[in-house]
């Protein structure tokens, strides 16, 4: 049996500042707030045709093998499973507008897994990584903040759709119902969340996670909350079914099957696999730089130790997640969570990647957390994260307005490497028109020219 003095000597819990309590609360954070994953994800990619069962097994797996060898390679607490979006571009965009097999998506998702693999062992994606001048990943933590409080705010239906503003707050003057009611008790979360992370609670957002779904039972208990799939409101109470671990086997190796792909076609495949690369990379730099900026394991430079480790940890689990039969596994920058409650280790990572092996069994009770209480967890994250603006140097503008764009992106187009891309663009560009193009990487000029080309023919 391992014992403490193994795990701390393993993971350098001492020299990290951490400890095993820690370690394993972290760990538990990250996991609920990710959870969702294991609903979302089949019920996305079953609209291409795959089997839900099969989809969250490979989930699962996925996200098990991935976490572990961020663990064991890397030594961080990032966790890491099929993305979102992503996943929404394989189903809707790639089997849906496209009309091509989920099995030739799967294909180019191998693909695109073990070119990561390459890039990463040559060391080509700590370049990149490297590449990103302090300003910018200030900029992206900051961005990545905003992104998730974002997200939180919708999870918690305290944004809503507008046609005229396109977000707008929910009018509580409205007939009550779910929405309100969920909205009302995120908000309770999010105030314990708060109350108890000022105080120095330890686990204060996994208690304000929990209590926020425990108050949604009561409620669902007592007549308040209406079960209404129609509009995404569903049972917070686990209901036990049948549920096959051979299910795996309708889309465990499908990525080979060549008579299933049909007809194929070699340049809409490279631009689907070129596609995936681009969004896959960017978004896991950007998910790396903001959640260990956040917990100050950057060096002195402004680098991430072991990133190539950690980079060939996400091209490993990318790639295994193919052939296991799901999108695009990626970093989870809700691992932001877990750091905030103090996970500096892979112990962390540990706990989280057998919490998904064990979903495989207990599948039910993790996938009916909703997302009204997840949601305060990921806007008290997003606040947290914001403390890094105050690092940018905004009187030096040929810098500061690079980081602006790039945090002002990440949350209004949804996407992280769309942050990226326009920080990249913006900081080479502004750069060389005020002179500074001596100062720029070389890596910075290839990088915007790719992002531009992105733009222009993607």
């Amino acid at each position: 049996m391992i014992n403490a003095e193994k795990l701390d000597k393993y993971f350098h819990l001492t020299e990290r500042g951490t400890n095993v309590r820690t370690e394993t609360v972290a760990g538990f954070t990250t996991f609920i707030t990710m959870a969702y994953i294991l609903a979302v994800n089949p019920a996305i990619l079953s609209a291409c045709g795959m089997d839900p069962q099969a989809v969250l097994m490979a989930t699962a797996l996925s996200a098990f093998i991935g976490t572990l060898c961020m663990a064991l390679l890397a030594n961080y607490p990032f966790a890491l499973a099929p993305g979102l979006g992503l996943n929404a571009f394989f189903a809707f965009t790639i089997c849906g507008q496209m009309g091509h097999s989920w099995q030739f998506a799967l294909l180019a998702v191998l693909v695109e897994g073990l070119i990561f693999i390459v890039l990463s062992l040559t060391r080509v994606r700590e370049a990149i990584f490297n590449a990103f001048p302090a300003p910018l990943r200030k900029g992206i933590t900051v961005g990545i903040g905003l992104f998730v409080a974002f997200i939180g705010l919708q999870g918690s239906h305290l944004v809503v759709d507008s046609s005229s503003t396109l977000v707008q707050l929910i009018d509580f003057n409205d007939n009550f119902g779910d929405q309100h009611l969920a909205s009302i008790l995120a908000l309770i979360g999010l105030l314990i969340i708060a109350v108890l992370y000022i105080k120095g609670w330890k686990g204060s957002i996994l208690i304000g996670t929990f209590v926020t779904w425990l108050l949604g039972v009561l409620c669902q208990l007592g007549g308040l909350y209406e079960i209404d799939p129609a509009k995404g409101f569903y049972s917070l109470l686990p209901v036990w079914s049948d549920f096959s671990l051979t299910s795996i086997s309708k889309t465990f190796g499908q990525c080979f099957n060549i008579a299933a792909i049909g007809p194929f076609n070699w340049l809409n495949f490279g631009v689907i696999m070129f596609s995936f690369l681009m969004v896959d990379m960017f978004d896991t730099i950007g998910t790396l730089v903001g959640v260990a900026g956040r917990a100050n394991m950057l060096d002195s430079e402004g680098k991430l130790p072991r990133v190539n480790q950690a980079l060939l940890a996400d091209a490993v689990a990318t790639t295994t997640g193919a052939v296991l039969g799901t999108s695009t596994v990626s970093t989870f920058v809700e691992s932001s969570a877990g750091v905030l409650e103090g996970g500096r280790t892979g112990l962390a990572s540990i706990v989280t990647a057998l919490l998904f092996l064990l979903s495989l069994f207990l599948a039910p009770i993790f996938t009916v957390i909703p997302s009204f209480a997840t949601a305060p967890a990921l806007v008290f994250v997003g606040f947290m994260m914001m403390s890094a603006i105050v690092e940018i140097d905004f009187k030096e503008m040929t810098s500061a307005i690079p980081a602006y764009l790039c945090l002002l992106c990440m949350p209004l187009m949804y996407s992280i490497s769309e942050g990226i891309c326009i920080g990249t663009i913006s900081y080479v560009a502004i750069g060389v028109c005020c002179g500074k193009h001596k100062e720029i990487s070389k890596i910075l000029y290839l990088l915007a020219v790719l992002f531009v080309l992105k733009y222009a023919f993607l």
